[in-house]
């Protein structure tokens, strides 16, 4: 971002006075080789979400602050940010989601958060483990936003928590917000995991490419009233946000199972040979 765009998003405000880019927050800087080497961490500690924010903060997208202002100065996102400031409280109150109807995307996600043992506070705190300074912009509410929508991602597409569905989401996730982060760790880690599984007939990069293609077809998520829509049904939503079922991916598993490969396995991985080269 040149000097005189960042000015310009400095003197911006929304109606209640908060501005669109807080003096004091740092530039951005493109860092691609300490990228790949958080990845290449990544792929061996995937349970390691501080390394997510690290490798997209070395890779930040040109389109970032244009995507910030168009929906926080818009009339949908002053409205989201008054009914929805902070989204884990929403996400996190399990008891107030399931008085939603049985089938609801809100029994979907306390069903998927439950048993995967995760909670929305959960990963705020992996957020800021990273020590990343806040300020009070609208920066900082898109930011957190789309940190607090990961996991709904995960129950609207039908991707599992296993290392080709992490992939997934983050590949439909570039679709929705294009990112190169979302690219190095989508693909290069679908390029792992084929790597991984060599001779099988498992179609791993058709499934990320699939999940790509539903990002990029799909309305945002983040500028969708989120109280509103986990109140319906899930299917109903799926189809309301053109998210089609995952054959793709749903196809892996079952060749993996037939295969006697276990798809949860591949989480402790180590980076492709080509990475660990571009890291030295």
């Amino acid at each position: 971002m040149n000097r005189s765009a960042r000015d310009d998003y400095t003197r911006m405000f929304a109606a209640d006075g908060t501005v669109l880019l807080h003096p004091d927050r740092p530039g951005t800087r493109y860092r691609p080789l300490r990228a790949v080497h958080n990845f290449q961490k990544l792929m061996k500690d995937k349970e390691d979400t501080a390394l997510v924010f690290k490798i997209f903060e070395s890779l930040p997208s040109a389109s970032f602050m244009d995507r910030v202002r168009d929906l926080t100065l818009s009339e949908r996102g002053e409205y989201l940010r008054e009914t929805e400031p902070f989204l884990p409280e929403i996400l996190d109150d399990h008891a107030a989601l399931r008085r939603t109807p049985k089938g609801s995307l809100a029994h979907a996600y306390c069903d998927f958060m439950e048993a995967e043992g995760l909670s929305a506070a959960g990963l705020v705190a992996e957020f800021d483990r990273v020590g990343r300074p806040k300020y009070p912009d609208l920066v900082e509410w898109f930011i957190n936003r789309s940190r607090d929508t990961h996991d709904l991602f995960h129950v609207l597409t039908g991707y599992g928590r296993d290392a080709l569905g992490e992939q997934c989401v983050l590949l439909f996730t570039h679709g929705q917000a294009p990112s190169q982060g979302h690219l190095l760790i989508g693909y290069a880690g679908a390029a792992n995991i084929a790597k991984m599984t060599k001779g099988s007939k498992a179609p791993v990069f058709g499934a990320v490419r699939q999940a790509h293609r539903t990002g990029r077809g799909a309305p945002p998520l983040i500028s969708q009233p989120i109280r509103k829509l986990i109140e319906r049904p899930l299917e109903e939503v799926r189809s309301a946000l053109k998210i089609p079922e995952p054959d793709r991916y749903r196809a892996c598993h079952s060749i993996w199972r037939a295969e006697g490969i276990d798809a949860y396995d591949l989480l402790a991985s180590k980076a492709p040979a080509e990475l660990e080269l571009l890291a030295a």
